[in-house]
């Protein structure tokens, strides 16, 4: 089980700000937006390819990084 946060931006396009997700040990970010976007619609997965992912400690955008218990969403911020 995965705990899927999301924020800003992609929260609104989901309409939650988290959920629990099934997927297989070794299961990758890649893996991840293909969920959400099967789930969401086609249109989602333009929003999360600019999206970065934190899993544990390491904030990444590399499809390939595996997934751990908790990833957060986070879509682009402006500001500062």
């Amino acid at each position: 089980m995965v705990e899927v946060r999301y924020f800003a931006a992609i929260a609104d396009a989901v309409g939650k700000d988290r959920e629990n997700l099934e997927f297989p040990a070794g299961a990758t970010v890649a893996d991840l937006r293909t969920a959400l976007s099967a789930t969401y619609g086609p249109d989602l997965d333009e929003m999360l390819s600019v999206c970065a992912y934190l899993i544990g400690d390491e904030l990444t955008r590399d499809p390939g990084v595996a997934l751990s218990a908790q990833v957060d969403v986070l879509p682009p911020f402006a500001g500062g």
